[in-house]
């Protein structure tokens, strides 16, 4: 004999659709893309020059296998992909720069995790793939405010440590 209340039959597909309409919390799909510039190292003697290409590729191998490796806290990186090599000739340095391209394909929780991706120094795009809209609650914007105030801080400090050295 069954406990009183569960002898009602129970659909399936309207409690699929009941979770998706009391979950607003979707995972964001995004592609980001980042291009690290390659600075030339001056020759110790007679060995260790670097060309701006290799310093770029070394820069990207660098930082792919930090981002492979290395869990960051609300992404999980799904795939990454390497780009061609190419040159921009640079007023300042007075010579061609060679920039590495890397796209990382991510799951974000929130929004909020993405900011600390748009901060990078070497950060060129990001396309948000899945969901098509976003909606964003109060509480959901005045977080991204706050990391996006947290993020530029944390890159204004360590960039005046960078210059005092």
């Amino acid at each position: 004999m069954l406990k009183p209340g569960f002898e009602k039959q129970i659909n399936l597909e309207e409690c699929r659709r009941s979770e998706e309409r009391e979950s607003p919390a979707r995972k964001i799909r995004a592609k980001i893309r980042f291009d690290y510039q390659g600075r030339a190292r001056p020759s110790r003697f007679f060995f260790g020059k670097k060309s701006t290409e290799e310093a770029a590729t070394e820069l990207r191998q660098q930082q792919a296998a930090l981002w492979r490796n290395v869990p960051v806290q609300g992404i999980l990186i799904e795939d990454l992909e390497m780009g061609e090599i190419y040159f921009v000739f640079d007023d300042d340095v007075g010579a061609e720069v060679a920039y590495a391209p890397l796209e990382l394909e991510v799951w974000a929780d929130s929004l909020c995790y993405l900011v600390r991706f748009a901060v990078r120094e070497e950060f060129r795009r990001l396309k948000i793939m899945e969901p098509a809209q976003i909606s964003l609650s109060m509480q959901d914007m005045e977080q991204v405010f706050f990391e996006v105030h947290d993020q530029a801080k944390t890159q204004v400090m360590l960039k005046a440590r960078k210059y005092q050295d």
